[in-house]
């Protein structure tokens, strides 16, 4: 059993070495951090995701609703917008963003789907939107008033 151990040791080692290729489309150079210890290479800007709201209520609805709502934002800043992605704060809630990258000016939308199953009475909820804008986060939420 102790020379088996070694064995397993190395072999989850192997198994966590990810040196394969990025399937992203994107270069991890669109990636800056100015926060970070080398600091921030001023020749390149930095993407601002601006959202026309970041919350929305969904008003009265009936229990077992799946309901859904686009947020739009757009890309205010001076360089490639890339989102990472979004983190809902239940497994009722998901969203939907773009994948790739957003040029300056450019706009999207994140979709955010709300299940109502199981819910009764007044719900909020949050998702999480990380991108590499400063701030890296921007939280959006969704309100309902659940009938049953």
């Amino acid at each position: 059993m102790k020379k088996l151990l070694p064995l397993f040791a190395l072999l989850l080692c192997l198994s966590c070495n990810h040196s394969g290729s990025n399937s992203s489309d994107f270069d991890v150079d669109l990636i800056q951090n100015p926060n970070s210890a080398g600091g921030y290479n001023q020749s390149v800007g930095l993407p601002s995701i601006v959202f026309d709201a970041d919350l929305h209520d969904f008003g009265r609805i009936s229990e077992g609703e799946s309901i859904s709502y686009s947020f739009h934002f757009t890309n205010k800043g001076d360089g490639d917008l890339v989102i990472s992605g979004c983190h809902a704060s239940c497994g009722c809630t998901v969203a939907d963003y773009p994948k790739g990258r957003i040029a300056p000016g450019g706009e999207g939308y994140v979709t955010v789907t709300f299940n109502s199953r199981g819910k009764v009475g007044q719900q909020y909820q949050e998702v999480v939107v990380s991108s590499n804008s400063q701030p890296s986060r921007k939280v959006l939420k969704i309100t309902a008033q659940i009938a049953n």
